[in-house]
């Protein structure tokens, strides 16, 4: 464990971020004390009171898709970038061009380089990586502008997605398909909401898990979580969509929680290590990373898709995985800072 003191630029990007408007005032006053709502934080402040308790100095650091943020960045006087960022100007495919344009500035940063960050994203080059790798996963084809590429007869039910974009966007109740004609009419809302190609690949009935892994030369795989989606209504398909992830109004988003998955036995707990760690490897992450994956009542395991930079808020997935391992979350952010360093230092 480290005990050096260092300065941390936390780099976050934002797009057309607002404050949430102010609450009106109520039409009659009110007795008593008025309970305030409490403001959730986000990860890049846990993260900087995390490193401030650490005794690092930590400062933020924003890209907004001005000019003049690339600068700063360019002239910033740093020991480490701690990498949060997830876009550029809006566009959630240039997450690779930010860690490229760090490596240009020969600036030390957290997590995935750009080359891991363009593998993880383009979803069906991923899954090639994981057939040549002996690594399971649905069979697929993709299609833009008329072009369909496939290696294998798929079958319905299908799931529709764009191929390059992460968070769940472009997945929610729709996407799961049962006919060609569903099938058609989804292919063309990516390709036009998206100007992206499709990902067409055969929907795989079962629990969704996550697997987080910490670590470099010896990669550690954290306590699996799954995101418990068996009390989604009835005929909504079993998918981590939007409506799961984001819209907390939804009756999907309140009735679906994750948590440490407890009942797993011990050698389906090995398979799902086992598989997550040599997506890991494959995909060339480094410091941490989340897999995503699909256990059947059967026990086989489908990868669904990398995380290379996965969200470290502390009421993450990844956050509750360090914690079931014995890690605090102050622990886990130092543990990154450690790795991230040793990188640069060997």
């Amino acid at each position: 464990m480290s005990s050096e003191k260092f300065r941390v630029a936390v780099l976050y990007d934002v797009w057309e971020e607002t404050e949430p408007a102010p609450e009106p005032a109520p039409a009659k006053p009110v007795r008593g004390k008025r309970r305030k709502k409490k403001r959730e934080k986000a990860d890049r402040e846990e993260i900087f009171e995390a490193l401030g308790k650490l005794g690092h100095e930590p400062f933020y650091q924003v890209l907004d898709g001005a000019e003049k943020t690339l600068v700063a960045l360019a002239r910033l006087n740093v020991d480490l970038v701690f990498n949060l960022t997830e876009s550029y100007a809006g566009d959630d495919t240039k997450d690779m061009n930010i860690a490229a344009y760090l490596e240009l500035l020969d600036c030390r940063y957290t997590g995935a380089g750009p080359h891991a960050l363009y593998l993880a994203q383009d979803k069906a080059l991923a899954k090639k990586i994981f057939a040549f790798h002996g690594i399971k996963t649905p069979y697929f084809a993709t299609s833009y502008r008329g072009k369909l590429d496939h290696s294998h007869d798929i079958s319905f039910p299908l799931i529709v997605k764009p191929t390059s974009e992460d968070g769940s966007i472009g997945i929610d109740t729709g996407s799961v398909v049962e006919s060609i004609k569903e099938l058609m009419e989804r292919i063309h809302y990516i390709q036009q909401e998206f100007d992206s190609p499709a990902l067409i690949e055969e929907y795989i009935e079962g629990r969704e898990i996550y697997a987080a892994i910490i670590g470099n030369e010896n990669p550690e795989v954290l306590p699996m979580v799954e995101l418990d989606l068996s009390k989604l209504p009835k005929g909504t398909p079993k998918i981590a969509g939007k409506e799961v992830k984001w819209d907390k109004e939804t009756e999907a988003y309140k009735v679906t929680k994750s948590a440490p998955a407890e009942d797993l036995a011990e050698s389906t707990i090995k398979r799902l290590s086992d598989t997550a760690l040599s997506v890991y490897q494959a995909l060339k992450l480094r410091d941490y990373g989340r897999v995503d994956m699909r256990l059947t009542k059967k026990g086989e395991v489908f990868v669904i898709e990398a995380n290379p930079n996965p969200w470290l808020a502390s009421t993450s997935e990844f956050a509750m995985a360090a914690k079931k391992a014995g890690r605090s979350y102050t622990d886990l952010i130092r543990e990154i800072v450690d790795l991230a360093r040793a990188r640069y230092t060997a």
